[in-house]
């Protein structure tokens, strides 16, 4: 019988106290627990009985490679397919949770602890989470930020987002780095068979699937908000001349929209889909591409805009937009093994030998061998050689892999704003 469904009683200190300490007893520690189970079934069931104190596993995360992974939930409840990839950030779940880059995918942290930061409005990356699930190992009982507002599973179920915790993370990361990202189900409902679940998981994919208008804005808007001066890390040679920004969104996240402001630039933000001669005709000063979730060769009517600016307006791609960049150029995307997660990655800058951390998340890269010449790799990610920034001047390019605007992640490339700034000054110049 299970002891937790008992009532215990114990000695009192003084039975206790004597029977430790008699004389009869010197050698002896031998003291009597009675434990009573009065009233009780075989089931557990008693008109006393309470509920039990703790959460029992309600969850399953089903990998398409056939294992399965009980869990507790968070969150939103019901069914959830999805690409299962890890995030190493130590700090930022709530930026990471709101990048739209991660639509699609369920994101596993590495970091064992989350939630005790809880939330708030100010860290949002986008209006919305567009993540399919979150997968940690545990989950914050209380939160101690001053600047919480809302506990991570209340945010998560207002925004019917699954999460699911004391589940093996370090397991499902070894299993995901040897076999590479996985899709997955996650569940909460009794009613499916595990052999559902694994069918889900593996008649899903992810490939091939234009993710990007499903998180791109529907109609241009100005953005003009720049960094709060309580957080404000680099003002540095800032310029006060005032320069007009297109900024396609794929997927763009707050933060990099507040450094362009906080450098001087005046930005409208574009739907994915608008056409290339409707932002010329806006006579920009320079155009952005921005980062987004998926496949890049699955967005061909994206690669088409970014191959009518190229060379008519300095551009600058982030991530999604470095891959569009590669493309357009005639240059290739691949899906990476596991892909990029996280704010700790080292990157060589070729340019100057300097070594950033940076903050990345995708699951492609661009093969530098595919590449025209006259484009110059400018950054290489240390951990695996792969292309991390390339640039021309001749075609008044340039672009990065990963985020430079710091959310999460350190401030090391934040000054690639400015680069674009000189890059859209000297142009002005030239006219």
């Amino acid at each position: 019988m299970d002891c937790a469904t008992r009532t215990h009683s114990v000695v009192s200190t003084a039975t206790m106290t004597s029977a430790l300490f008699s004389k009869n007893s010197a050698h002896s520690r031998v003291f009597t627990v009675k434990c009573s189970s009065k009233n009780l079934s075989l089931d557990g069931a008693s008109s006393g009985l309470v509920e039990r104190p703790w959460k029992v596993a309600d969850a399953r995360l089903v990998l398409e490679d056939g294992s399965i992974w009980k869990a507790k939930s968070f969150g939103a409840r019901g069914t959830q397919v999805g690409e299962v990839v890890f995030n190493t950030s130590l700090t930022g779940y709530q930026e990471i949770i709101t990048d739209p880059s991660y639509a699609g995918q369920f994101v596993l942290m590495t970091n064992p602890h989350i939630g005790n930061t809880g939330i708030n409005f100010d860290d949002e990356e986008s209006m919305q989470c567009f993540l399919a699930g979150l997968v940690i190992r545990s989950l914050s009982i209380s939160t101690s930020n001053w600047r919480c507002t809302e506990t991570l599973g209340d945010y998560l179920a207002e925004r019917n987002i699954m999460g699911i915790y004391d589940v093996d993370t370090r397991a499902i990361t070894r299993r995901l780095r040897e076999d590479g990202s996985l899709i997955g189900v996650l569940s909460t409902e009794n009613s499916k068979s595990d052999e559902e679940l694994l069918e889900m998981s593996r008649t899903w994919d992810i490939v091939g699937v234009d993710l990007i208008s499903g998180v791109s804005c529907k109609s241009p808007y100005q953005w003009i908000d720049r960094t709060g001066s309580d957080w404000e890390f680099n003002d540095n040679g800032r310029n006060k001349e005032t320069f007009n920004v297109v900024a396609y969104d794929f997927g763009i996240k707050h933060n990099i929209l507040r450094r362009l402001a906080s450098y001087g630039c005046k930005i409208t933000v574009v739907p994915s889909t608008w056409p290339a001669s409707e932002t010329l005709k806006m006579k920009p000063d320079g155009v952005l591409f921005s980062n987004g979730p998926g496949d890049p060769s699955a967005v061909p009517y994206a690669v088409e805009a970014v191959k009518e600016l190229i060379g008519k307006v300095p551009v600058f791609g982030i991530c999604m937009g470095h891959q569009l960049l590669g493309q357009a150029l005639g240059g290739k995307t691949f899906k990476m093994k596991f892909g990029h997660h996280g704010g700790n990655h080292p990157v060589r800058n070729l340019r100057n030998g300097c070594v950033e951390i940076s903050a990345q998340n995708h699951n492609y890269a661009v093969d530098p061998e595919s590449l025209p010449d006259g484009v110059e790799v400018t950054h290489v990610n240390l951990n695996d050689g792969s292309c991390a920034g390339l640039a021309s001047s001749k075609m008044k390019l340039m672009s990065l892999q990963y985020h430079p605007e710091a959310s999460p992640g350190p401030h090391d490339s934040d000054p690639v704003f400015g680069e674009f700034i000189q890059l859209m000054k000297q142009e002005k110049v030239k006219a």
